[in-house]
């Protein structure tokens, strides 16, 4: 069973930042894609960004030059570093992975809230 935990969220100021940590229960070596969505309230869940397992980024207009995407595979880890956060950065972040053998698998952590005060 795939088990993705997100840790680091929390409260901070506008302006300041946060580090997001999800750490995996197996090899994220078998990930071909894992990346960071959120939501905020009475919004749908939106990409932030994703990084694949050559580790090429994508990231979302509204972050590029705020927000770094990276993965440590011998650490079984996927890490986001926020700077320069806004108010409507304030949402539910949550760690994803996709795996592709015959078939596409594709896992969720539990989410973890940030919260950037004007």
């Amino acid at each position: 069973q795939v088990q993705l935990v997100e840790s680091g969220g929390g409260l901070v100021q506008a302006g300041g930042s946060l580090s997001l940590s999800c750490a995996a229960s197996v090899s994220t070596f078998r990930f071909n894609d894992m990346g960071w969505y959120r939501q905020a309230p009475g919004k749908q869940r939106e990409l932030v960004a994703a990084i694949s397992s050559g580790g090429r980024t994508n990231y979302a207009d509204s972050v590029k030059g705020r927000f770094t995407i990276s993965r440590d595979n011998a650490k079984n880890t996927l890490y986001l570093q926020m700077n320069s956060l806004k108010p409507e950065d304030t949402a539910v972040y949550y760690c994803n992975a996709r795996a592709v053998v015959l078939v596409e698998y594709t896992y969720w952590g539990q989410g973890t809230q940030v919260t950037v005060s004007s």
